[in-house]
């Protein structure tokens, strides 16, 4: 029986694995338990969970011996109880590509997915798609169209998931339940409608006329759900980016749509495919950024990090389209979210003014040792845009020094192997003298400060 551990002991670390040490050979041995009758329960589903645990943690069981232990869950399926025949379903699946002749469940598992109990059908559909193989496919054919019709959403989204992994060896027999599943994507169920049209876009991926209709389709009438907007928006800037089509394209006009949606996610992903369109100008892109500034003030920091992020990568290409967004991306500067604040402040060296240089420095070198490299690097573009500014950017280096134990192939005070040479060899006259004296003085590998312009 488990020891059950409370909060406290959780939190001081007081409290152990209770599976840390086991041995295979005696979880096996346990498993002889099965074979009891009466059967208990409690008992049985906790060998199985710790069955379930070795496997997880890489653990080898044999071809023989994990035969035996299926076989002998297979007569667990006699109890009724709901814990113990999830447990059962679970094993199921994990032990189907290493047990022998696992097909013997079917005709358990074609029980319970066409069975009264609601809370069996799901996960006896998932189990039973997982151990059946491309020859046996089609003597359930008929129980999975049912499912996918299913009002059952838990029952119709655990057909249609099914359905997706059985593509891969089964593509032709799949190919035949598109009728059912377009059934199911007019369901009024959020998920149902966005597993459909998942299924219904992988059936017909490889023919793009059958992908066009589709996208006309569904989005001429709506969708209720929001996780099937969201795929729409990707599947249509899929279409647009291999045809090379033109922003007067219905594909386009749709995601732009969409920049309209009462859901946030699929505002923010209608604006993130605008954003990563090949080719997209200053002007294609202003709605996108107009709708990435309302977020940039969004009381959710998760809409707020996406935001600046995506700002971001706007600017390194349209720094001019962002522009109109620094006052509220200098808001941001002081978010109590350390990756936000530094985003914004790594976009406005993008798009802001020389005069602000000051005040961003000073920001920024509070925390410029807690941040990541790749946050850094946007200082490079601010020397080359303005020079004038490079006293700042130099002044940010002392705040965190080169650890002396670190591997100096890889380091370079603050900044990466891959920065070095914007500091080592610049081509701009005012700054070259400023970087070689604050570069020599900070590196304590000297002999590392070897290059073009160390001799001068």
């Amino acid at each position: 029986m488990l020891k059950k551990f409370d909060k406290k002991d959780e939190e001081s670390g007081g409290g152990s694995n209770p599976f840390q040490h086991l041995e295979k050979s005696a979880v096996l041995q346990e498993a002889r338990v099965f074979n009891e009758t009466p059967i208990n329960p409690r008992k049985c589903a906790h060998i199985l969970t710790k069955i379930l645990y070795l496997i997880n943690q890489g653990e080898h069981l044999g071809t023989t011996e994990a035969t035996e232990a299926f076989f002998a869950m297979t007569k667990l399926f006699q109890s009724n109880d709901p814990t113990l025949r999830r447990m059962c379903y679970l094993t199921i699946k994990e032990m189907s590509c290493i047990a022998e002749d696992v097909i013997i469940v079917t005709s358990s598992l074609t029980k319970d997915m066409t069975g009264k109990e609601d809370n069996y059908r799901g996960p006896a559909v998932r189990a039973l798609c997982q151990i059946t193989d491309s020859t046996m496919l089609q003597a359930i054919e008929r129980y999975m169209k049912q499912a996918i019709v299913d009002k059952v959403p838990s029952v119709s989204s655990s057909a249609l998931v099914s359905s997706l992994h059985l593509l891969k060896c089964s593509f032709d027999v799949v190919k035949r339940w598109v009728n059912e599943a377009q059934e199911a994507a007019s369901s009024d169920n959020i998920m149902v409608q966005y597993h459909a049209l998942g299924l219904l876009y992988h059936v017909r991926k490889n023919d793009r006329l059958a992908v066009n209709k589709m996208i006309s389709k569904f989005t001429r009438h709506g969708l209720k759900s929001p996780f099937a907007y969201c795929m729409m928006i990707r599947v249509a800037s899929k279409q647009l980016e291999e045809e090379d089509g033109s922003r007067d394209s219905p594909l386009f006009d749709f995601i732009e749509s969409c920049l309209r949606n009462k859901h946030e996610m699929v505002v923010y992903e209608a604006a993130s495919a605008i954003v990563n369109l090949p080719g997209c100008s200053a002007k294609e892109l202003a709605p996108a950024v107009s709708v990435l500034q309302l977020f940039c003030s969004s009381p959710k920091a998760a809409l707020r990090y996406a935001a600046v992020r995506t700002l971001n990568k706007v600017a390194m290409k349209h720094p001019s389209a962002v522009t109109a967004c620094n006052l509220d991306l200098e808001n941001l500067v002081t978010d109590s979210n350390r990756s936000i604040a530094t985003l914004a402040i790594t976009t406005l060296l993008k798009t802001g003014s020389e005069s602000s240089i000051d005040r961003l420095m000073k920001q920024i070198s509070s925390f410029m040792s807690e941040i990541s490299d790749e946050f850094k690097v946007p200082g490079r573009a601010w020397n080359t845009r303005c020079p004038q500014g490079e006293e700042d950017t130099v002044g940010l280096l002392p705040a965190a020094r080169i650890d002396p134990g670190a591997d100096p192939a890889f380091y370079w005070s603050i900044y990466p192997e891959a920065e070095v040479p914007d500091h080592m060899v610049i081509l701009l006259p005012f700054t070259s003298k400023l970087g070689r004296k604050v570069k020599s003085k900070m590196c304590l590998l000297n002999y590392l400060l070897l290059d073009l312009e160390g001799p001068q």
